[in-house]
């Protein structure tokens, strides 16, 4: 089942949205993505839509 999160940065309030696999992830999700509002990349991690 696909579950809709959100990918928050951790050096802004910019955040990305989209969804993972729970069967196949089953843990946080961290990924490196660009940052348009430093203009770099940076570590995003898993949060809860609210």
């Amino acid at each position: 089942m696909r579950d809709k999160i959100k990918l928050q940065s951790t050096e802004s309030a910019y955040f990305y949205t989209t969804d993972k696999n729970k069967r196949n992830m089953a843990g946080k999700f961290e990924i490196k993505k660009y940052d348009p509002v430093l203009r770099k990349h940076v570590l995003f991690k898993e949060a809860k839509i609210k």
